[in-house]
């Protein structure tokens, strides 16, 4: 269990799990997710329209009723404050549909995607194409840890927590969308906190799993975390730079929430897991240290790095 809902939880519960193991509260621990929305609704879908509180109460009455309408406000700011094309967006869908073609877990597998298929979808809330926006499916992934010490008792090549931060910036959660840093995927401190206790800086990350809410969190939160400046964005958040094997930060290589599945992000600490150990159907060159970004644009948000032996 974690504090908070949703992806902005997938690595604050692996730090859970480590910081109860390293305090002597447990020896192994399992950390799962698992989704059965279709009883319930989809998380997409307006609900709940009865009992409008909380943050609803500031935007339903002007009609943002489903989370792609929430954060296209925060990522349009975003995209004007820093000079942001689609572009830089239709980069991240791409590449994470890429992937999901090597990979046959993936929902999206064997159904690729183009720019002009990219460019010619729906809008579902400017800036949001169809295809910047995640699935939603039922399913269950999980992982085992335990103290570094025991890793030698399993057959398949450790994987080691090298650092795990969770939180947000001053007053991110403000309910009427008012929060100082409006246009900012909420990793403006978080971040420094994972590089600290890591020991570790942007440069030594050879491979990123972001979660994808929405592409727009993923420009925000890859550029809160050192990989580029805002402005450097449509340089950077090329379909070349971010494929495996080779790119210069490959994103997402299993197919991500857009085209892996939907899983709160926590198939993308899996795939973390498989590049570390070098069993990815997406394999990169630079596999020593991988990222984990959990729920962009959410509070709070969490974070994790993942490291090989010669890591450490």
């Amino acid at each position: 269990m974690q504090w908070g809902g949703g992806g902005g939880g997938c690595c604050a519960a692996v730090a859970n799990a480590a910081a109860s193991i390293a305090a002597g509260l447990a020896d192994c621990v399992v950390v799962f997710r698992s989704l059965a929305q279709g009883q319930y609704g989809r998380f997409g879908q307006t609900t709940g329209i009865d009992t409008i509180s909380g943050e609803r109460a500031y935007l339903m009455p002007h009609g943002v009723l489903a989370p792609p309408q929430r954060f296209a406000m925060r990522v349009r700011r975003y995209m004007h404050e820093h000079g942001v094309r689609q572009d830089a967006l239709r980069a991240i869908a791409l590449a994470s549909y890429h992937h999901a073609q090597a990979n046959p877990r993936a929902v999206m597998y064997g159904k690729p995607l183009d720019a002009a298929k990219y460019d010619a979808s729906r809008w579902i809330a400017e800036p949001f194409h169809l295809y910047d926006c995640c699935m939603e499916n039922d399913g269950a992934a999980a992982l085992v840890l335990v103290a570094a010490e025991r890793a030698g008792e399993f057959r398949s090549k450790p994987v080691y927590v090298l650092g795990a931060a969770v939180g947000s910036g001053y007053r991110t959660a403000a309910m009427p969308h008012n929060s100082p840093l409006y246009a900012s995927a909420s990793f403006d401190t978080v971040a420094s906190d994972l590089y600290r206790m890591a020991a570790i800086g942007p440069t030594d990350v050879g491979v990123v799993q972001s979660y994808e809410n929405f592409t727009g969190g993923v420009v925000m939160a890859l550029a809160e975390h050192g990989f580029f400046k805002p402005e450097e964005a449509n340089d950077f958040l090329t379909i070349e730079n971010l494929t495996a094997p080779s790119g210069r930060l490959p994103l997402n290589t299993s197919g991500g929430n857009l085209a892996e599945c939907y899983m709160h992000g926590f198939e993308l600490v899996l795939e973390a897991v498989r590049q570390v150990r070098g069993t990815s159907t997406s394999q990169v060159q630079r596999n020593d240290v991988a990222m984990v970004i959990g729920g962009p644009m959410v509070t709070p948000v969490s974070n994790l790095l993942l490291g090989s032996e010669a890591s450490l």
